[in-house]
């Protein structure tokens, strides 16, 4: 059963697509949808639902109830509980710059107009791809990700490089510090898209007067220097990092990502 979050102010396209969103086959069985004409409403829903009712894919319109950021504000509150859910904005505005904000800000998965020909069919194909690569993404066991030679146990909190634990490359008696390792795990899960300072401060839940670039960066050199000193400080990591893989800064953004050593 497919699990559907629905967020959508207008009564005539939930008329449209609830029956269509309802009886698709997603995944072999009848799905259960969710819908909501309020973001304050959904975003109440997110902070009660429990992890065996998480949903499967979020499906958001961005302009609601007449302001331009209501969806984006419900994305911000899913991506703070699972940053890796996969979000659709279906909208009447595509082709605007609210579609730019939603990929550039908001790492939508797919922005789909509502007025274009066989839309049902044209979502549903959307939705059947996204459940499809969030699947294939999938990182093994629930309490594990990984990704190339990186381990990162999510029981534990212990960081593994090449099967080297990962450790504060200043103390080296003493693990690395927290917030630089769910940075990292942060990082991991919106590969290949990067994170800027701003989403960054969001899924910590940080002040954002406080933590500025400046802090991000600082925390990114120091998990550089945490996979060097598990290299034993050969200046591999740092190679990798200027090829184009392991953590990667992005562009002009005052962002970085995470891309594997090996598929």
């Amino acid at each position: 059963m497919a699990r559907l979050f629905w967020v959508e102010d207008q009564t005539h396209w939930i008329d449209k697509f609830t029956e269509i969103l309802q009886t698709t086959d997603f995944d072999g069985s009848r799905n259960s949808l969710e819908i909501f004409k309020f973001p304050a409403a959904a975003k109440q829903r997110i902070v009660t639902l429990d992890e065996q009712s998480k949903p499967d894919i979020a499906i958001l319109d961005a302009h609601m109830n007449g302001s331009d950021q209501a969806g984006f504000s419900v994305s911000r509150a899913l991506r703070k509980r699972w940053p890796q859910l996969p979000i659709i904005y279906l909208s009447e505005h595509s082709g605007t710059k609210l579609e730019k904000q939603a990929f550039e800000q908001a790492n939508a998965e797919d922005f789909i107009a509502k007025h274009q020909r066989n839309i049902e069919a044209v979502l549903c194909w959307r939705i059947k791809a996204a459940l499809k690569k969030s699947r294939q993404q999938s990182t093994g066991p629930d309490d594990t990700i990984e990704s190339g030679s990186l381990r990162i146990d999510l029981v534990s909190w212990e960081v593994y490089w090449k099967g080297v634990k990962l450790m504060n490359p200043h103390n080296p008696k003493r693990p690395l510090a927290p917030t630089p390792r769910k940075i990292l795990r942060y990082l991991v899960q919106r590969s290949p898209r990067a994170l800027t300072t701003d989403q960054v401060v969001e899924l910590l839940d940080a002040d954002p007067e406080r933590f500025s670039y400046a802090n991000y960066r600082q925390h990114i050199k120091t998990l550089r220097s945490a996979f060097e000193l598990a290299e034993g400080n050969s200046g591999h990591f740092n190679a990798l990092c200027k090829e184009g893989r392991g953590i990667v800064t992005f562009g002009d953004l005052h962002a970085y990502s995470w891309k594997p050593d090996k598929a």
